[in-house]
């Protein structure tokens, strides 16, 4: 190989530099408050005036994504997606427990990683925006104008699902990776055995219909590590790219023994190539039990489907499908620029930024340029790929994104820097601190075609001195810095929910339109729905009790509720009668362990399962303070014990008698 042997570190060493940097925190001196006034005329938005951008954060081991206004900072809400949420009851209730379904049961958290929002031509179009679960492998889409999970999918064969998901130029497909590799299939193998027993895949889900996501095929890989992902767009859409590293295949100690190798690679799939030979007949079917769970905003209620196959795609069996690049050093980011010409590495233990060429990649495919093979996998020769190596980039550097100006911004974790530099020359234009420890960082658009190119918000690990201090537990930060000009400015730091890996931005116009304001009463198709009050109820099917209940300001009907006894499950099956945005009610039962409260929206059904331990006299209330009689709104169970002969009634409030026709008094 002919690489500049600048990338080369000694990997021991730059671990000691990570360790230290994590466990002492950079010695900076803090924010100047020079400009400061005008850093706060920049971020301000007037009571009553929204804000210019969504920004979508992974919440990281909270396993949700939140929601936040730019250039404010504002927290505007948590869309629980691959977590249990207490706040509404996601995933407790019997219409979204469903949505964490998967073939290893019910599963109440995972690690949320990667937001992407979907894609027309290689721009936002605002309909959905898709996460990853890292650790129990699942994609999961979220629909932009409810800001609700509505679908997720497991992803078979894969062992911890951190390069995904990212769309391609027209949601075609989600792609992603096995980080781990595993046994594939699974089986019981010695990990001694990881070199010759284990492999990867590269995922392609079908993303563009909603409700029918599914795996369209996997391609099997050598089993090294892949780490992140992205699609090309404009001449390289079509391809795919991921990161690797420990292509020394260890299995111990890896923060040493995997960080041993010059170079690692970037895997470029050409998923046209793919689709082809799927087409052909060239995958073969292989056993697989995954989950498909669809949530309906016409029943309200979420739904499961085992899928028992998968397509699987051997390189060998499809020529020209895969290639690597050789890429220095155990790399982490993969990022393509706007043009869709650049594919940049973030080679976190390089001291150099490597940036491919598409264009030189695929003279090099075709003049068959490579320096070996890696189980029958052609490696392209660096010299023939690189477009040029960005020198003195920083101590670690990480992600890259990209603005409207032909400039990228790296984020550089050890160093806690964001660098800028341009694909003119490929030189280091400006460098700004962060506060502390950069991730990942985020340009509005800026892994589109069409970045909005001028804010860049970096994800930070450690905070330390920038907040009041809670405890050993910190908040992690966000920091919005201007990237309109020649030189990045810090505009504003604002604390984050969990830990965010990535994040997404889009234009507000874009969604303003497509919000649904309220369910339409008349199409809920929920079984269990109750249109009017008169129509609410209470029945008996063995030990189970079903109420069908009605909310409005400021009442439940029925209110109160008798004839259940200790050892029934009793189903509160809420309606919210109201057509009218921003009029949620909330429903929680004293003595409930089984459960979480409800919040149910305007003409949405919701159901709670209360189990009674004792017999006695329970009050239920409404926990969303809805009117000026909200504290009225309330009922009592009577619970007997168990055999007691007490009639089952609730007193639901019945149409007034007509009048007697004239002549009939």
């Amino acid at each position: 190989m002919t690489s500049s042997r600048r990338t080369r570190w000694h990997a021991c060493a730059l671990a000691g530099l990570l360790v230290a940097a994590a466990a002492c925190g950079p010695a900076r001196p803090n924010t100047s408050m020079a400009g400061a006034s005008d850093a706060a005329n920049r971020v301000y938005v007037a009571p009553g005036a929204k804000d210019e951008f969504y920004a979508f954060m992974s919440g990281g081991f909270s396993g949700q994504v939140s929601v936040y206004g730019l250039p404010s900072g504002r927290l505007l809400k948590v869309i629980p997606v691959f977590a249990q949420n207490p706040e509404n009851g996601y995933g407790y209730n019997v219409e979204t427990k469903a949505l964490l379904n998967s073939s290893f049961g019910n599963i109440p958290w995972d690690d949320t990683h990667h937001p992407s929002l979907s894609q027309t031509d290689g721009a936002h179009d605002g309909r959905w925006l898709f996460i990853n679960a890292n650790n129990t492998p699942r994609f999961a889409r979220i629909d932009l104008a409810t800001f609700e999970t509505v679908e997720t999918i497991e992803v078979p064969n894969t062992g911890g699902n951190h390069g995904a998901p990212f769309v391609t130029e027209n949601s075609e497909y989600l792609i992603g990776a096995t980080r781990f590799s595993v046994p594939i299939p699974q089986a019981d193998v010695a990990i001694s055995d990881r070199a010759s027993k284990f492999k990867g895949t590269i995922s392609f889900v079908k993303a563009n219909e909603a409700g029918k996501m599914d795996i369209a095929f996997q391609l099997l890989v050598p089993g090294i590590d892949y780490d992140l992902g992205r699609p090309g767009k404009g001449p390289s859409h079509g391809w795919a790219f991921f990161t690797s590293y420990n292509t020394e295949q260890a299995f111990t100690k890896l923060e040493v023994n995997a960080s041993k190798n010059d170079y690692d690679y970037i895997a470029a799939v050409n998923w046209k190539a793919l689709e082809a030979c799927a087409a052909g007949g060239k995958a073969r079917s292989w056993p697989a039990r995954y989950a498909h769970n669809v949530m309906s905003h016409t029943t309200h209620q979420a739904t499961t489907e085992f899928k028992t196959a998968v397509n699987v795609i051997d390189p060998k069996d499809c020529a020209g499908s895969i290639y690597y690049l050789p890429t220095p050093k155990s790399p982490h980011g993969v990022d393509i620029d706007p043009t869709g010409e650049y594919i940049v590495g973030g080679g976190k233990l390089a001291t150099v930024i490597p940036v491919h060429s598409f264009s030189k990649m695929m003279k090099a495919i075709e003049e068959k340029a490579f320096e070996k093979d890696v189980e029958g996998i052609p490696v392209l020769a660096y010299a023939k790929v690189m477009a040029g190596e960005v020198q003195n980039p920083g101590l670690g550097p990480l992600h890259n994104e990209f603005d409207d100006k032909g400039c990228a911004y790296t984020s550089v974790f050890i160093s806690s820097e964001i660098v800028k530099w341009c694909f003119s020359d490929f030189k280091v234009v400006d460098r700004v601190p962060t506060y502390y420890s950069i991730g990942h960082l985020m340009v509005p658009g800026g892994d589109t075609k069409k970045p909005y190119g001028k804010y860049v918000v970096a994800m930070n690990k450690i905070t330390k001195d920038r907040y009041l201090g809670t405890g050993p537990e910190l908040t992690q930060a966000g920091q919005l810095y201007d990237i309109s000009g020649a030189k990045m400015k810090l505009l504003l730091d604002f604390p984050l929910i969990g830990e965010p890996h990535y994040a997404q931005a889009i234009d507000a116009n874009l969604l303003k339109d497509k919000e649904t304001k309220f369910f339409t009463l008349a199409d809920n198709a929920h079984p269990w729905a109750t249109k009017r009050e008169q129509d609410a109820g209470i029945s008996r099917q063995g030990k189970t009790v079903h109420v069908k209940m009605t909310a409005i300001r400021s009442h439940f009907a029925p209110d109160n509720i008798e004839g259940v006894q200790v050892g029934d499950t009793v189903l509160f099956h809420v309606t919210n009668l109201e057509q009218d945005w921003d009029v949620p009610h909330g429903f929680a039962a004293m003595g409930n362990w089984s459960d979480a409260e409800l919040l149910v929206m305007p003409g949405q059904t919701r159901t709670l399962t209360w189990i009674p331990k004792y017999p006695g006299v329970y009050p239920f209330y409404c926990t969303d303070f809805c009117s000026a009689l909200h504290q009225e709104m309330m009922g009592y169970v009577r619970v007997s014990p168990a055999g007691r002969a007490v009639a089952l009634q609730a007193n639901v409030p019945r149409p007034a008698a007509a009048p007697p026709a004239a002549g009939k008094r």
